[in-house]
């Protein structure tokens, strides 16, 4: 199967923390041009940060920015199924190609609770859904048995993992070979070249508001069999993310290092990391390193 390349999209942001919607719509052009798809409203678009009604009116500005040259899906995870539910019927009118749901957070959950979460909301909307483990952020986990439960529902399409592990993404891969229509996407920056090779259907990856057009080269390539290609781009993105993520929490690194290149991005919403001007010289030190600027 050809494979996907997803950037979880940045979300802009005016200096009085209004969103910037067409500052978004410039990042979203940007990643169009290079040939990646869109995921919205996720964790490095500070989606925990946004309301309801932004999280509505930023799908219809990307959707529509898109334009339908790109998949778009949007992450509409909250700690309740009742506010994830209303907010994927939203999305499901706006017209996305996937609804990706993040692991209740705060809420302490069984893996009974995560099914019947995720069968709601699997039930009351008719886009694919697609399952977000992320246990870092969330401190719920999707096990793998869990995962290969929820595959069996007809509107639950996969799985979106973010943990890190090898082995949880070998096992989550193991769903997906063994049930049909179950698609594994690889949430790590480091492995996206490993985890097209041992079956994901495609990565969804927070680095690639950086280096957008390395990341569809890793994929590009590999769809085209040229594995030296993609191996070399990949060592490019894992060096990055090592010089890069060591400077702080990833998604506050991404970003910066955005606004570093582009200022009109923006911060995120306080309370989340203050410009730091040491820091970024750092991070201009890394992207002249990388030839990004």
């Amino acid at each position: 199967m050809t494979k996907s390349a997803y950037v979880a999209l940045v979300t802009c942001f005016n200096e009085d923390e209004t969103l910037n919607y067409e500052a978004t719509r410039a990042q979203v052009r940007r990643q169009v041009e290079a040939g990646n798809n869109i995921l919205c409203a996720g964790t490095n678009g500070d989606f925990s940060a946004l309301t309801f009604d932004e999280k509505v009116k930023l799908t219809e500005e990307v959707v529509d920015e898109v334009a339908g040259k790109v998949k778009v899906i949007v992450n509409a995870g909250m700690p309740a199924t009742f506010e994830t539910l209303k907010l994927a019927k939203e999305f499901d009118r706006i017209g996305v190609d996937g609804i990706a749901v993040i692991t209740p957070f705060f809420i302490a959950c069984t893996q009974d609770g995560l099914i019947r979460h995720y069968h709601t909301v699997a039930d009351g909307v008719s886009t694919p859904i697609y399952l977000y483990d992320i246990p870092a952020r969330t401190q719920n986990h999707i096990e793998p048995e869990t995962a290969a439960k929820l595959a069996d529902h007809p509107n639950i399409a996969g799985i979106k993992d973010s943990g890190g592990a090898k082995e949880t993404l070998e096992a989550y891969m193991a769903v997906g070979k063994a049930k049909e229509g179950f698609e594994v996407y690889s949430g790590p920056d480091h492995l996206v070249h490993w985890a097209l090779q041992n079956g994901a259907a495609g990565c969804i990856s927070g680095l690639g508001n950086v280096m957008p057009n390395v990341l569809a080269r890793i994929v590009s390539c590999y769809n085209a069999g040229a594995e030296a290609g993609a191996a070399a781009a990949q060592e490019a993105y894992t060096g990055m993310r090592v010089d890069l993520y060591k400077l702080g929490f990833p998604p506050a690194m991404v970003k910066r290092a955005l606004w570093v290149m582009d200022h009109s991005v923006g911060a995120s919403r306080q309370p989340a990391l203050l410009p730091d001007p040491e820091q970024d010289k750092e991070i201009e030190a890394i992207l002249k390193k990388f030839e990004l600027i």
